[in-house]
């Protein structure tokens, strides 16, 4: 496989382009076989800590993070889109959060321009997940399709989950707004929409991997070509630190913690197994890099150029 990193500028989306600075950009591409994956970056979050780690051990979190050099006061992870380019497909994995959801987010447009791609070249939007900072960017400002001559993908059972009417009520407070979110912009899309399932060969070379714990029907995808294959992992991993280092620790990101964490060890187990590449929605350097054994603990390791 052959990796290649190179600087882009880029700006952080809708109205903010015009009010701050053009920033650099490590565009990370890994190309092997016919295949070339591309991370693409719609910004980053600026999240409170205390949604991923309350009810751990502080004092064990306190020395993880300072490992990283972090705090667990604020947490800003950057979100990698994928983008796949093979034959006559290019497939775009998560539609980033558009203008609505974070004045720091909301660059996925900017970051395909810079690479030379355009709304219109993309034939696929695969999601991941329903969570706003991977769906709400299908739509625009006039909450028209950003993609209208894409075919979109989804797994059968997140789709049935964000769409039903109970959601909203069961999902508790703080993810209510996800829940209306994700049922208005699902139900504008619906006639491009197309499900998937577990182990389903979604497009060549493309295998869906059912990981659900985050959302009840989160998927990965793993990106195959003969030997050579990366995970596009989306949120399964939702960092670099805490996630790696005790995998088997709930976080507070996850709707369903318990699952969440088993999915985190067999998938983080499967990496490692494999010797397969991983491109994780929030993971640092553009997400791409590989999983080592730390112990009985895990290790991301970002990918060398």
């Amino acid at each position: 496989m052959k990796l290649e990193r190179r600087q882009v500028l880029l700006g952080m989306g809708g109205a903010a382009v015009c009010a701050t600075p053009l920033r650099s950009f490590a565009q990370t591409t890994l190309q092997f076989g016919a295949m070339d994956v591309t991370s693409v970056s719609d910004g980053n979050l600026v999240l409170p800590g205390s949604m991923f780690f309350d009810g751990l051990p502080a004092d064990e979190v306190a020395a993880i993070l300072a490992a990283h050099g972090l705090s667990g006061d604020q947490l800003e992870p950057p979100c990698n889109l994928t983008l796949l380019r093979h034959a006559d497909k290019t497939v775009l994995f998560d539609a980033g959060s558009g203008s609505s959801f974070m004045p720091t987010a909301g660059a996925m447009l900017d970051s395909l321009d810079a690479i030379g791609v355009a709304a219109a070249d993309i034939t696929h939007v695969v999601f991941t997940h329903a969570h706003p900072d991977h769906l709400w960017g299908v739509l625009d400002d006039f909450d028209d399709p950003v993609f209208p001559d894409a075919e979109l993908m989804i797994g059968q059972a997140e789709w049935d989950y964000w769409t039903a009417p109970e959601t909203v009520d069961t999902i508790g407070e703080a993810r209510a707004s996800f829940a209306v979110g994700a049922a208005r912009r699902l139900a504008a899309v619906e006639d491009q929409m197309s499900f998937i399932k577990d182990g389903q060969e979604i497009l060549p070379g493309v295998m869906a991997h059912g990981t659900p714990g985050h959302t009840p029907g989160h998927m990965s995808f793993e990106i195959r070509d003969g030997s050579n294959a990366v995970l596009v992992g989306g949120d399964m991993i939702g960092n670099h630190h805490v996630a790696f280092a005790r995998p088997d620790w709930a976080s507070g990101a996850d709707q369903d913690t318990d699952l969440g964490a088993q999915t985190r060890m067999r998938m983080l187990d499967k990496l490692v197994t494999d010797k397969m590449t991983l491109l994780g929605f929030h993971l640092p350097n553009g997400g791409l890099g590989h999983v080592e054994r730390d112990g009985d603990h895990y290790l991301f390791v970002p990918e060398a150029i």
